[in-house]
């Protein structure tokens, strides 16, 4: 088959659409036939020499894909060749085969393309564990998200909107946080010129966000504690403002707030699988239902990963940017 290998720590001229070895399923685990991956921001880490594979998983970059099942592994029940799926990825996904855990297969949501269900598995595995499961989120709740504009923003602003939360956003441009406001954000920050913690408490009469989505750390740490409200839970999954930083525990502990701080791809795939489970029976119907739509800004060919990188490290886009086999 034909996958992009990065040949060597760099930029995104290391990309390369190159013949490797299919991959053969293992006991428990689907051959996937790929139709498109998409782009996250952990791939650009990767392809940088920054953030390797977990043990066991493959080097090829990709979290994730839609396809059709082309092989089952000993032992797979549920499935047959032919179905057509999406799936949570530990690596491979720019690839024209994968082979995946059964555990972390999900159907297509009805009513989504093949292709445009690419857009799914990634952004609401990451969205539902953290903003639904770990969090807690609840009808009449304040949610704040940054980087509203990008895959993961513009599905939690969705789901908020959905499980009748109220959305703040933050993200750097007008047209991005136009967008926003479509989706359903009603409060929208540029964070170039404005601060979110006024903004948001303005909007709350001094209160606060409930839940916080950050993926900046310690960039934004302080004022995502000051931002909280009593018994608000701040959550991180990314790193992009530095991973270093004082929290100042005395102001957590006076709002009863807590910090959580996870990633995903790591996680044993028994876990894996029981959020793909559960994005499956409760995240789906929203998808199907017209709640959530996912959010495209464009479909590359795969072998032009490399033009795909440079769109997302420009940050020009909205939603996610996917890769066509």
């Amino acid at each position: 088959m034909h996958a992009i290998v990065a040949r060597e720590p760099g930029g995104p001229e290391v990309l390369e659409w190159t013949e490797v070895a299919t991959p053969t399923p293992a006991a428990g685990e689907v051959l996937v036939r790929v139709a498109a991956s998409a782009v996250n921001r952990a791939d650009l880490l990767q392809r940088q020499g920054f953030y390797p594979p977990p043990p066991g998983a493959s080097d090829i970059l990709g979290l994730e894909c839609s396809g059709t099942v082309a092989a089952l592994g000993e032992g797979v029940e549920g499935w047959v060749v032919g179905d057509a799926c999406v799936a949570l990825l530990a690596g491979g996904g720019y690839a024209e085969e994968v082979a995946v855990p059964v555990g972390q297969l999900m159907p297509v949501p009805r009513g989504v393309d093949l292709v445009t269900a690419a857009a799914l598995p990634e952004v609401a595995c990451t969205v539902w564990s953290n903003v639904v499961m770990l969090a807690g989120l609840r009808a009449g709740d304040m949610f704040l998200v940054h980087g509203g504009g990008g895959g993961i923003g513009t599905f939690a602003i969705q789901t908020a909107v959905a499980l009748g939360a109220r959305v703040a956003v933050t993200a750097g441009s007008a047209a991005k946080l136009a967008r926003c406001a479509e989706l359903g954000a009603d409060i929208l920050v540029d964070y170039t010129t404005s601060d979110f913690v006024e903004q948001v408490k303005a909007a709350t009469d001094g209160r606060g966000a409930d839940v916080v989505l950050d993926n900046m750390g310690a960039k934004y740490l302080a004022r995502n504690v000051d931002v909280l409200a009593p018994g608000g839970r701040l959550v991180v999954i990314g790193l992009q403002g530095g991973a270093k930083a004082e929290l100042d525990l005395g102001r957590l502990m006076a709002k009863r707030a807590s910090v959580a701080g996870t990633t995903l791809r790591a996680r044993p795939v028994a876990e894996k699988a029981a959020i793909c489970a559960e994005v499956s029976a409760a995240a789906w119907p929203l998808v199907e239902s017209g709640a959530i739509v996912p959010v495209v800004d464009r479909v590359l060919a795969m072998r032009d990963a490399a033009e795909a990188h440079r769109v997302v490290e420009a940050s020009d886009h909205v939603g996610k940017v996917l890769l066509a086999t």
